[in-house]
């Protein structure tokens, strides 16, 4: 790869960073909400680091550096990001990875905020549900946001991904639905729930990972959200 080639890679990888943040929203498939002025000022800099290094190259002194051919391989990605634009983590990531242990709060919860149901998210009511064995919840209804993840003896969770930093480093938490056969949802598919908080709990066959239980009221089917991981 010579020098005029290696400059049109750093171009595409900077302009595929400035194509995910400035855009479009598909970063959020990949990083936190928090990571976009991050990500732009890196592909800022790559765009014009590559378009100053390629101006040199086609109007200053002409030299040939080449390199091995496999450098080539560094543009796949980047028309992987253009061409196809992967997805977000989704079922088959959370199923072979199993439920993800929850820290024990360092004080107690605050208060659920007014309303009923109230919009919690994911994190939030596992958390509560099991180190609080759902003091919350009393006489609350609820509103979760995930998709949907069934295991191999046939139970169907609620799940939704977090992120620490990025997709690299996704935990899974799930919430089983009561009261919704497994038999009346797909796998990957967005759903709300509506409903109060379910004393039963279950144990993930991957991770061992305690899992907490919703008594479903309504479940309405959604188009994936924008941002796909939980807070």
């Amino acid at each position: 790869m010579n020098r005029e080639a290696q400059s049109i890679v750093l171009l595409l990888i900077g302009g595929a960073l400035l194509r995910l943040t400035v855009f479009s929203d598909v970063y959020l498939r990949y990083v936190k909400p928090g990571l976009r002025w991050y990500l732009v000022a890196a592909g800022v800099v790559l765009v014009v680091a590559g378009a100053i290094t390629l101006w040199r190259d086609l109007f200053g002194e002409e030299s040939e550096h080449t390199g091995p051919k496999v450098a080539w391989l560094l543009l796949l990605p980047v028309l992987t990001i253009f061409l196809i634009g992967p997805p977000s983590l989704g079922s088959y990531s959370a199923e072979k990875q199993g439920a993800a242990a929850v820290q024990q709060p360092r004080s107690d919860l605050p208060p659920l905020p007014a309303g009923n149901p109230v919009e919690l998210s994911v994190l939030d009511y596992v958390t509560r549900a099991l180190w609080e064995d759902g003091a919350s919840f009393r006489g609350r209804q609820v509103r979760l946001t995930g998709f949907v993840t069934v295991d191999g003896r046939g139970t169907a969770y609620l799940t939704r991904i977090v992120l620490s930093c990025c997709a690299a480093d996704g935990r899974p938490l799930k919430v089983a639905l009561a009261g919704v056969p497994p038999s009346t949802l797909e796998r990957d598919v967005w759903i709300t729930v509506v409903g109060g908080y379910d004393p039963t709990r279950h144990t993930d066959p991957v991770s061992d990972e305690t899992v907490p239980t919703i008594a479903v009221r309504t479940l309405t089917r959604i188009d994936e959200p924008t941002e796909p991981y939980d807070a």
